[in-house]
């Protein structure tokens, strides 16, 4: 019983992670839309979100180890030079945003548009490289 304990502990510990990340995430998107925030915090903001949201990782999910060792490495260093050049005031209230809105649904709509234009955007290129089209 005590392992099955402490391995609940430690998945619930890991989606609480996971769901602070998703809203600071979202808070640094909505942070980069803001007017009040610099060129460069919103460049990063923008950078990271972008990552953070987007299927297609540096390092595909399903490469042992490395896959999942992008996101563990990558996301949380954008986020934190992106919280450093975003304005507290603004950051805190683009939290309280971003907090009331992870719970939403997703929409598959544009899941799936991204990764339509993931697929399509390698052909188009192949195909121009290679002269199929």
């Amino acid at each position: 019983m005590v392992p099955a304990m402490k391995l609940r502990e430690h998945v619930d510990r890991v989606r609480q992670w996971a769901r602070r990340l998703r809203i600071e995430a979202h808070a640094l998107y909505l942070a980069a839309r803001d007017p009040r925030v610099p060129w460069t915090a919103k460049f990063v903001a923008a950078a990271v979100a972008a990552y953070a949201f987007s299927p297609i990782d540096l390092i595909p999910d399903f490469v042992p180890v490395l896959g999942f060792l992008d996101d563990l490495i990558i996301l949380p260093l954008g986020i934190a030079l992106a919280l450093r050049l975003v304005p507290a005031e603004i950051l805190a209230e683009c939290r309280g945003r971003a907090a009331a809105r992870v719970d939403r649904p997703v929409s598959r709509v544009a899941a799936a548009a991204i990764i339509a234009t993931w697929i399509a955007v390698p052909i188009l290129i192949a195909a121009a490289l290679y002269d199929i089209v």
